[in-house]
């Protein structure tokens, strides 16, 4: 028998109020970010009637999330782009990266972490897993689209595109935060004005 939660994730109307008010991402994308709450449709209804207003969304089921420094959240990310197979989605927020990833991730990544750390990983900072129990606050997914700012400075770099989208492991996420730490990168105090403007082309991905 199928839960209440199933039934609304299902129903057809979802997938119209998502096409209906779809103004950036995708309307798959954005209905598969909707389908982590308890309620979709009010999510969705939310969305539609304030664009730009993020919203808290529980991880562990759907996704977790790995939160990471914007600097070394976007080493990260370039070196997934750059030399590994992608990344799932990716928001800005408050001065974080936020990488969505696998359900499970969360619990696993930390003591993943800890092992790279007795051997000859420096330089790795502490990254925050959310997973099961835990709640994140997102951009809209209706509001922008990949790399545009919401009032709040919040933004999509990556942004939900496919109703199942591949979702990167612990083992994925551990090897971009190594390849991030040991990477050589000058970072100037005045960073380049279009630095943060940057998105990701998820055609490329592997």
């Amino acid at each position: 028998m199928s839960s209440a939660r199933d039934d609304l994730i299902s129903d057809d109307r979802l997938d119209a109020a998502a096409a209906g008010a779809v103004r950036g991402a995708r309307a798959d994308g954005v209905a598969w970010l909707a389908s982590a709450g308890t309620y979709p449709r009010s999510t969705l209804t939310q969305w539609a009637e304030r664009p730009e207003a993020p919203v808290v969304l529980p991880c562990g089921s759907v996704f977790d999330v790995v939160s990471a420094p914007a600097i070394f959240g976007r080493r990260m990310l370039d070196r997934l782009w750059d030399e590994g197979p992608g990344s799932g989605p990716v928001a800005a927020f408050r001065g974080r990266l936020l990488m969505f990833a696998a359900p499970g991730t969360a619990q696993r990544l930390p003591s993943l972490l800890r092992w790279e750390e007795l051997g000859r990983a420096d330089g790795i900072p502490p990254l925050l897993c959310h997973g099961t129990g835990d709640a994140v606050t997102v951009p809209s997914a209706i509001g922008a689209g990949a790399g545009a700012a919401t009032s709040s400075g919040s933004r999509w770099l990556v942004a939900p595109d496919a109703r199942n989208p591949w979702l990167p492991g612990p083992e994925v996420l551990l090897w971009a935060a190594v390849r991030a730490a040991r990477a050589a990168v000058r970072i100037s105090i005045f960073p380049h004005a279009d630095q943060g403007a940057k998105v990701y082309d998820v055609s490329r991905r592997r």
